[in-house]
């Protein structure tokens, strides 16, 4: 994959600070590898579900934060029994950090963890005072008249 430095525009740009950051933290994701694997699922028209693949993580060794549009999920793992010798370790549990950033209105509903899956469930809930509304043709003339 490409780098692309987007540090030009940045000095040319005013208030997109969070943009650019978005897009910096997209770049350093696919360096990272991109564990744990996720699926962003669109369960409704305003729900949605991300599912991450957390084998061998148990619930209090992941915190899920969701602060100022930004979700965040870490894993990590406490300490491991060492009396065991693995002959072959192919189960991936090293700890990680996954960042999600939300669209305007979304909000965290819950999150459940079975069979090595952590699942987090998300809805958009839009002010009335932001939702499309109808304006009946004429009412320029019923508030003119009201006025006299």
């Amino acid at each position: 994959m490409r780098h692309y430095d987007l540090s030009p525009l940045s000095r040319h740009a005013v208030g997109f600070d969070r943009i650019f950051k978005m897009l910096d933290s997209i770049t350093a994701e696919t360096a990272q590898g991109g564990y744990p694997p996720y699926d962003i699922e669109k369960v409704d028209e305003n729900a949605y579900r991300i599912t991450l693949a957390v084998a061998g993580f148990g619930k209090d060794e992941i915190l899920i934060e969701a602060e100022n549009g930004t979700l965040v999920v870490k894993g990590q793992r406490k300490d491991e029994d060492r009396r065991s010798t693995f002959l072959h370790r192919g189960i991936a549990t090293r700890a990680f950090e996954r960042r999600f950033q939300l669209a305007e209105y979304v909000e965290v509903t819950g999150a459940d963890l079975a069979n090595g899956l952590l699942s987090i469930d998300l809805v958009r809930e839009i002010p009335e005072a932001k939702k499309p509304r109808r304006i009946e043709i004429g009412t320029i003339k019923a508030l003119e008249a009201k006025a006299a």
